[in-house]
């Protein structure tokens, strides 16, 4: 266990985490760990843990946060916390296996050799149980991931999101021409109402300047108050995200006479679009849904990605074409008890999240038979 990604050498930490998925990035976490945007008082203190290969160098990594609370996360164990201190026990800190309030599918052990998997989770429970720590938790796990954890004995927790599937359609009428008709000319509309008088602009690497991220910067303040209370990222986590990995962002602006009035970033993956982050100064109908959810998608078209993963929650992404996916975090409960209590309601909700997707897929736009 070492005390924040910045100590450890990028080449390092890469040369685990790989390259198909941007968010757990040296780049990307320790951008976090630079702008105060984890850290200090954030509740989120940097602690990632760390396998040695027998040449000395790390050969699996996870990134792993002492948390003092449960914000950020987007898988909610708030009523784990109430039982567990009720009961007289203390929930906080406990420890975190995930990308700081980002809600991304990935890989939470980074390994250069993959034998190592098993070692890296059984320092994951040592760090748990030395520091006497209530739980660790693995969130937003890649599906290739969930059975290391699952052979470990952690236990495995589903939920659902809404990805948009790239089926090799040439441009956007190509996607349409799949859905029902009446859902087609619904998207249309909205597309033209939403752009109508603005100008869209797709922007990366050096297109976007200091202008450009201190717009963003007014869109994200906005969003972020309205919906946490308060902004998890620090102002300056943007402009440096930009400095270290600017061939990964698009930025998609709408303009109105040359000034921006909404924004939504994404972050390109090897194959996959993941949209962040969205805001606005001025309300237009389906502005939201035009650069969020239709733009990334002729973005992934143009650029061939199979996958558009636009965010938690939200079941009207699945009216706009995005369809229901599981999505699974992986849970270590040191005390038997409580175990055993969480497993019990894991089974219960899993039958119930299993039943709720099933029901939704029959919800998508696409045209039966």
């Amino acid at each position: 266990m070492v005390e924040g990604v910045s100590a450890i050498a990028r080449e390092d930490w890469d040369a685990c985490a790989g390259s198909a998925n941007p968010f757990v990035s040296h780049a990307f976490l320790s951008a976090l760990e630079e702008s105060g945007s984890v850290g200090g008082r954030s509740g989120w203190q940097p602690l990632p843990v760390v396998v040695d290969g027998a040449d000395g160098r790390p050969a699996g990594i996870a990134p792993s946060y002492a948390k003092s609370h449960s914000q950020g996360e987007y898988v909610f164990d708030h009523a784990w916390a109430d039982a567990w201190q009720r009961a007289g026990g203390a929930y906080y800190p406990k420890l975190q296996i995930a990308v700081p309030v980002t809600p991304v599918p990935g890989p939470r052990l980074l390994l250069r050799d993959a034998a190592v998997a098993p070692a890296l989770i059984a320092a994951l429970e040592t760090v748990t149980d030395r520091h006497e720590l209530s739980s660790a938790h693995a969130t937003f796990i890649a599906p290739d991931q969930v059975p290391l954890f699952d052979a470990a004995g952690w236990l495995i927790r589903q939920g659902t999101q809404y990805h948009w599937r790239n089926e090799g359609y040439r441009d956007f009428d190509d996607f349409l021409a799949r859905l029902s008709s009446r859902k087609r000319k619904v998207i249309r509309k909205e597309r033209a109402a939403a752009v109508a008088g603005l100008t869209i602009r797709h922007l990366t690497g050096a297109e976007i300047g200091p202008r450009e991220w201190e717009a963003f910067w007014t869109f994200y303040q906005d969003t972020g108050s309205r919906k946490w209370g308060r902004p998890y990222l620090t102002h300056g986590f943007f402009p440096l995200l930009g400095e270290r990995m600017g061939d990964k962002v698009l930025l998609i602006l709408a303009e109105r006479d040359g000034r921006p009035i909404a924004g939504a970033l994404n972050l390109i993956g090897a194959d996959a679009l993941y949209g962040r982050y969205w805001g606005c100064v001025e309300e237009v109908p389906f502005l939201h849904f035009e650069l969020c959810y239709y733009q990334a998608i002729d973005a992934a078209i143009a650029r061939g990605l199979a996958t558009v993963e636009a965010g938690a929650q939200g079941e009207h992404k699945l009216a706009r074409g995005y369809v229901p996916v599981p999505t699974f975090s992986a849970h270590y409960l040191p005390d038997a008890g409580f175990r055993r209590a969480v497993a019990d309601f894991l089974v219960r909700e899993r039958a119930a999240i299993e039943e709720d997707r099933a029901f939704l897929e029959q919800l998508t736009p696409f045209r039966k038979g």
